[in-house]
């Protein structure tokens, strides 16, 4: 038990901004960069839970520590009707895996969208309306993980093993919600940035091929603004850049198998 404790113990105390995650380490994230930290009934609600963990730890990966020359591509927030079957259509076009962080109450108005079409592709939990899980205590958030598990079990018949916390936002009670379900969590440590190159589509494709290195996790989206765009046409072309590099591409969880890390 003191290993548990000491294993959630250091989350938490990243979760609530009074640690920071070890650099180099693909499995503690580093938190610097939050648009805002999680709010205290997230962490602190959970802090005298630590006792209901059912395993010795919850791995966080935001990137896999291999000399592969391998990188994940992640989708959040979809399926959606608009760039949904775009990004289908772009990875079996470059016949690349990727795998979907799904927003519950999406999948279940849109399911058909991606039923028949998964194939080689891994599907994660991203919660079932995306609400910032660091403000929900530990019920909520699990009904918010438990909700779309379901789902995800009934429209495309699998089991998921990921969560990512919408927004990146992590806090104890995330922890103890994704315990409770068997699963590891998932950040990222590459993503697209729409805001910056909403107009230059060509620097939007070579800050991505520039910067991913072995067991990179990239993160992109299927739902949301339009200038999500200047990311989603031109899949193809980093697909393309990075294969030139002399990358493959997996889902997260054929390129955490592929991590040397103990």
């Amino acid at each position: 038990m003191a290993d548990r404790r000491s294993v959630l113990r250091g989350a938490l105390l990243a979760a609530a901004g009074l640690g920071v995650g070890a650099v180099g380490a693909d499995r503690v994230p580093s938190w610097c960069g939050w648009d805002k930290p999680p709010l205290g009934g997230g962490y602190a609600a959970a802090a005298d839970r630590l006792a209901g963990l059912t395993r010795p730890e919850v791995t966080v990966r935001y990137y896999v520590q291999t000399e592969e020359p391998v990188v994940a591509f992640t989708f959040d927030d979809g399926p959606g009707p608009r760039w949904t079957p775009m990004v289908l259509d772009a990875l079996e076009a470059a016949r690349v895996p990727a795998t979907f962080f799904m927003v519950g109450r999406n999948l279940e108005k849109h399911g058909g969208l991606v039923r028949d079409r998964l194939g080689p592709h891994e599907i994660g939990n991203h919660s079932w309306s995306h609400p910032d899980l660091a403000t929900l205590d530990l019920a909520d958030a699990g009904t918010e993980l438990s909700r779309t598990h379901e789902t995800i079990q009934r429209v495309t018949g699998r089991t998921p093993t990921l969560m990512r916390p919408p927004y990146g936002h992590l806090g104890g009670s995330t922890l103890l919600a994704a315990d409770s379900l068997g699963y590891d969590i998932v950040l990222w440590s590459e993503q697209m940035r729409e805001r910056q190159y909403q107009d230059d589509p060509a620097g939007q494709v070579k800050a991505i091929v520039d910067a991913v290195r072995p067991g990179s996790i990239i993160l992109a989206h299927d739902v949301g603004a339009d200038r999500r765009l200047v990311a989603l046409r031109h899949l193809g072309e980093m697909f393309d850049g990075l294969k030139r590099r002399g990358f493959r591409f997996a889902t997260v969880s054929e390129l955490t198998a592929l991590s040397t890390r103990p």
